[in-house]
């Protein structure tokens, strides 16, 4: 049986309005410049539908980044564009496109990147991360004392449960600085909750400055120390970060270039 349509109708719904109710936004806003235009290159029906398509599957991906980048928060200017990867050890460089492109999320494996400070170990992740959310993961990153202090306030207030489940919609968590937190027992039992409830199951990504045979200086109790590295390392990806410190680089710079401006203006001021 056909549907009739009902013309100019005036209690007929707007084709905008209709649009919004079953919220394609885009395709709302864009149908008439592509009718006109759909008119002026001979589309047929079927490609007008489909570049309609396009128009709405595009901007829903645009706002998901937006939305995932601002959930993050992962920092702005630590991208893969602004990393230093001429000064990454070589083994790094060749491991960085594989974990960008984020096969490793599907598999539920773990990153870990070591090194001394100023190595560039969080610009190495967070650059990560953020090719991660371009692909549509959600990522989620946090220094390593705020997780663990948003963890033991939920446990003292018996919401454990519902924080990790929170953390549990992340494709990856990026723990930063995991070496810096100096735990107390709770403390150091709700990371490895956190950590256990993860393994197999979702990605972490961990900066630290310590090796794994530091790791007691973390977690104090030698058993749960081995269990924990067990958790971590297991399906894990090592970023050994080596060579001389990015600040320390960067001030020698900044330095020389400050030098250079006061022999230049002391140029200019004997000249005059």
């Amino acid at each position: 049986m056909k549907t009739k349509l009902r013309g100019s109708d005036p209690e007929r719904p707007s084709l905008e309005m209709l649009l919004r109710q079953l919220k394609l936004p885009s395709f709302a806003q864009s149908h008439e410049e592509a009718g006109t235009q759909a008119e002026k290159e001979g589309w047929t029906f079927r490609q007008y539908l489909h570049h309609l398509a396009e128009v709405e599957v595009e901007d829903r991906r645009r706002r998901r980044i937006e939305r995932n980048l601002k959930h993050s928060p992962l920092p702005a200017d630590k991208t893969l564009g602004t990393l230093d990867t001429k000064g990454l050890p070589r083994k790094v460089k060749t491991q960085l496109p594989g974990l960008c492109e984020g096969s490793f999320v599907e598999r539920a494996e773990n990153v870990l990147a070591f090194g001394l400070p100023g190595r560039g170990k969080s610009h190495t992740l967070a650059a990560i991360g953020h090719e991660l959310i371009q692909r549509g993961y959600r990522v989620l990153y946090r220094p390593a004392f705020l997780i663990v202090q948003q963890l033991l306030v939920a446990k003292r207030e018996l919401e454990l449960d519902r924080a990790l489940r929170r953390l549990d919609a992340f494709d990856v968590v990026v723990i930063d600085d995991i070496g810096y937190v100096q735990q107390s027992r709770d403390e150091m039992e709700v990371l490895f909750t956190f950590l256990s409830e993860r393994y197999e199951r979702r990605s972490v990504m961990i900066t630290s400055n310590l090796v794994f045979s530091e790791w007691d200086k973390i977690f104090k109790d030698p058993m749960t120390t081995a269990a924990a590295i067990d958790r971590v390392v297991h399906h894990a990806t090592i970023l050994e970060l080596t060579g001389s410190s990015y600040r320390t680089n960067e001030a020698r710079k900044r330095n020389k270039d400050l030098n250079v401006d006061d022999d230049n203006a002391g140029k200019e001021s004997n000249e005059k």
